[in-house]
């Protein structure tokens, strides 16, 4: 399922237009790319929780010449489902 197939999901789940539905998910991602952004948690009772996790700095090899690289710190989003998601899914 990409964008608009979801777009147009919400469309038709909620009776809103589509150019609603568009606004309303573009939205909904801002919000909480916004909030991981400032390194807050998003919880969605039921469906899960987007966190941002920190990776400390390693050191990597470069497959062709083996040599080894610094690899910085760097900040990643994650995502844990909830219990309600993992259910509906193992149905």
């Amino acid at each position: 399922m990409n964008k608009t197939d979801l777009i147009n999901k919400i469309a038709a789940n909620s009776g809103l237009s589509k150019k609603d539905s568009e606004k309303a998910l573009v939205a909904t991602i801002d919000a909480i790319t916004d909030a991981l952004a400032e390194g807050d948690k998003v919880q969605i009772v039921g469906f899960g929780i987007f966190d941002v996790k920190s990776r400390a700095a390693r050191i990597g090899r470069n497959p062709k010449t083996k040599e080894a690289i610094n690899i910085p710190p760097t900040k990643v989003p994650q995502f844990k489902a909830g219990k309600q998601l993992k259910d509906t899914i193992a149905k």
